[in-house]
């Protein structure tokens, strides 16, 4: 073990580190492929010609710009979108003599088989999954790289899944004696506010024709880019052999990563042979201690939290599975303000960038990799590849995803239907469980047991192979499994949005906690046409917070908040309310933040409170409607006749006001207004700019019933990528430059189209004055 002190070596090594003199390059492979839907014959031979065919950039999700359709093959499931081959040919010259050469995918939906220059590399069923394969013997000065993508076997999934290369691309071209790709783990084994140790594990692989002396050399780089120290280490490997390499750190004091201060280190591994350096890997981590605790529940960094987690399918809505950071950005900011500070990625693994967006906010993670076993829940789902690949997927997925410090713990299943079948449940969860143990031994494995008092889960062995027990909506079953054996450890691992179920968890130190379904509305998991969206998120699909999320919000989050809302009671006979188009969502959807109702008539509405505060105070018109303490664990309510004006609630802690909310009635639709998530707009895909549109009063009050259709135009250096309103019955198309507004509201996405200049967004409708945002170019 090597302390970390300054040593005289350090500046020598800052100047080797920004000398960029190493061998390995990483070339982003997202531009420029042909792309063809529909069956080619012959596409996947060197000298097929593509002419015609349409030139895209990666990650593409070709499903989401298809027109709904109630006959469509995905059904209700995939969002009535539709389904089918594509494919993808992109064609490169690469001077890579001597070196080796593999290509990665991180996600193709689905079924993905690759050629390069005609030689097929292999198939890949799985469209979650992350996968790549070295091109280093079939290369040439010029070479072409074809995908075939089929989503044509239908029923597929549950939801949503998308279509294509929708992921992003890369290839990287490295020596021969190079880090084996996977091959660095960083762990934390020791952890306290004093010292931490830090663990690096490095796979050395050579794939020369000679024996090789190889230097390891780990650096630590400090959060703010600074060399902390090194420690170094000589390895022989043999020719087409790898070896592993064990090295630790001692860091005296750790700048710990938590929910607040999610602090992130830099470990460079270099490989130098004969004092040469060829191969240099970068890898972000953090330093903490995480462990799940029979009486604590979840503990980070010795302090008990509870994961007030959501559940998030991969769509972006408007945007399909093929969703840029900002995108999640924005989604993930606003489930903060929420109070949320987990997520489970239901039920698959998400892309390598949305886990290092949840490291860099805060958040954390359970890792989720299977929604069947061999029990299908759909005829063409993974049932039909899981005894094949199920392994290699998961240890694929674990060898990925071990250094991300937001990962806390994996799930290697979600109401897995084997299990009333012990004899094959069992061996099938005791392998799972020893390949996730097997890559990563520092996080613990869950998964989310299906009605387990009814497949005697708790009373067969199988849920006490997890390390930590997860249990779907039944808390209080996990919590008296917890009674019957002492040690066990659990986990809510999908929950309903009632209060009882949070208080099952809030009130029991034992509960790590839970995760609501879902966090977001998401495409997908219908059965009736034209409902498109799942629609039980605290957000809706176009990243609006619902009033449920309020309610959340006053249960959750630390910052004082009051929400105000009318409640009515929706049955078949209800009339409608302003913008709520049908039954199926009106059965949904009870709650309205406005202070204007359909009927504005004199009448009596039940207007509902939600605050962490201890006491409101209603005021209507500038009166008092009275005061009232919170009471635990119910919602304030008051009985107010109606009329026209200002509604506002105020939220005050031990007699000082903390937080006010307040509803306006809103005129006539007059004009539209818009709110862009940045201020600069970037060329940079991963960056699109999200614009808020609402329809207004004269008085910039939003219209609740405002339907009017938008058009959308931009001049100059932008364009517009995709539009949305969160209406889960639309059937508008989401690549559109028009769209109609739905409860007041709607959402457009814009890309920068030049490396700089000005561009100007304009919103109108008919009869009402149009809005504008100007964006600057942002590198």
């Amino acid at each position: 073990m090597l302390r970390v002190s300054p040593i005289p070596s350090l500046g020598f090594l800052a100047a080797i580190l920004s000398s960029g003199v190493f061998a390995r390059e990483i070339v982003p492979f997202d531009d420029a492929w042909q792309f063809h839907q529909g069956e080619a014959a012959g596409a996947e031979k060197e000298g097929f010609s593509g002419n015609g065919w349409e030139t895209v950039s990666v990650p593409h999700d070709w499903s989401i710009a298809g027109a709904f359709d109630k006959s469509a093959p995905a059904t209700g499931s995939g969002a009535w979108l539709p389904s089918g081959v594509a494919w993808y040919r992109k064609e490169f010259p690469l001077d890579a003599k001597g070196k080796q050469v593999w290509v990665e995918f991180d996600g193709v939906m689905a079924n993905a088989e690759v050629w390069i220059n005609g030689h097929s590399l292999g198939k890949r069923p799985s469209g979650y999954v992350s996968f790549r394969y070295d091109l280093t013997p079939h290369l040439k000065a010029k070479n072409v790289l074809v995908v075939k993508a089929d989503t044509t076997p239908q029923p597929a999934s549950r939801w949503y899944a998308g279509a294509g290369i929708y992921r992003h691309v890369r290839l990287v071209v490295a020596e021969p004696v190079h880090v084996a790709p996977g091959g660095v783990f960083v762990s934390t084994p020791k952890v306290d506010a004093g010292e931490a140790t830090v663990k690096i594990e490095t796979k050395v692989a050579n794939a020369g024709a000679k024996d090789s002396r190889v230097n390891v050399r780990s650096t630590v780089m400090n959060p703010d880019g600074s060399p902390l120290g090194f420690v170094a280490f000589d390895v022989s490997v043999a020719a087409g052999k790898e070896e592993d390499v064990s090295q630790q750190l001692a860091l005296s004091p750790p700048k710990l990563w938590d929910l607040d201060h999610p602090n992130l280190y830099q470990l460079v591994t270099t490989i130098s042979i004969d004092g040469k350096a060829v191969d240099e890997v970068k890898t972000a981590f953090g330093i903490r201690s995480a462990e799940f605790t029979t009486d604590r529940g979840f503990v980070l960094n010795g302090k008990p939290v509870k994961m007030k987690g959501v559940c998030l399918h991969q769509d972006g809505g408007a945007v399909g599975a093929a969703v840029p950071l900002a995108v999640w950005e924005r989604r993930l900011k606003k489930l903060r303000e929420l109070g949320v500070n987990s997520i489970r990625t239901a039920h698959t693994p998400p892309s390598p960038e949305f886990l290092d967006l949840c490291d860099r906010m805060g958040f954390l993670v359970m890792d989720e990799f299977f929604d069947c076993w061999l029990k299908g829940k759909n005829k063409q789902d993974y049932h039909l590849y899981f005894k094949e690949w199920s392994h290699t997927d998961l240890r694929d997925g674990v060898l990925r995803d071990r250094n991300h410090p937001s990962v806390v713990l994996y799930s290697v299943g979600n109401e897995i239907h084997d299990t009333p079948q012990a004899d094959v449940a069992i061996p099938i969860l005791k392998g799972l469980v020893e390949v996730c143990h097997a890559a990563d031994p520092s996080r613990p494995v869950t998964q989310a047991l299906f009605r387990p008092n009814v497949s005697k889960d708790f009373t067969n062995g199988l849920a006490d192979l997890l390390d930590v027990i997860g249990v779907n909506y039944r808390d209080g079953e996990l919590l008296q499994a917890w009674k019957d054996k002492p040690g066990r450890k659990i986990i809510g691992t999908e929950q309903g949005h009632d209060r009882s179920t949070w208080f099952d968890c809030r009130d029991n130190p034992q509960h790590a906690g839970q995760f609501l379904w879902t966090g977001i509305d998401y495409l997908g998991e219908s059965k009736t046409w034209p409902v498109t969206t799942y629609n039980s998120g605290l957000l809706d699909r176009a990243g609006f917070t619902q009033p449920r999320g309020v309610e959340r919000q006053s249960w959750w989050s630390d910052k004082p908040m009051v929400g105000v809302f009318r409640r009515i009671a929706a049955t078949e006979d209800t009339p409608a309310d302003p913008g709520y188009e049908s039954v199926e969502w009106k059965r949904r959807q009870v709650l309205f933040s406005d202070w204007t109702p359909a009927d504005q008539k004199a009448h009596d509405e039940n207007v509902e409170v939600y605050t962490n505060a201890s006491e409101v105070e209603l005021v209507l018109n500038d009166k008092s409607l009275g005061k009232k303490p919170v009471r635990k664990d119910v919602a304030l309510n008051w009985k107010v006749p109606f009329e026209p004006g200002t509604l506002k609630a105020v939220a005050s802690n031990g007699g000082k006001e903390v937080a006010t909310n307040v509803l306006r009635t809103a005129g006539k639709p007059a004009k539209v207004l818009l709110k862009a998530d940045r201020e600069g707009l970037s060329q940079a895909w991963e960056r699109m700019v999200s614009v808020e549109v609402f329809v207004t009063d004269a008085n910039g009050v939003v219209v609740p019933s405002a339907a009017n259709k938008i058009s959308f135009k931009v001049e100059g250096a932008g364009k517009v990528v995709a539009v949305d309103n969160g209406s889960i019955v639309s059937l508008e198309p989401f690549q559109a430059s028009t769209r109609e507004a739905f409860q007041g509201r709607a959402l457009v996405m814009l890309q920068g189209t030049q490396e700089q200049g000005k561009a100007v967004l304009k919103a109108s409708a008919e009869g009402l004055q149009a809005g504008e945002v100007v964006f600057q170019w942002k590198q």
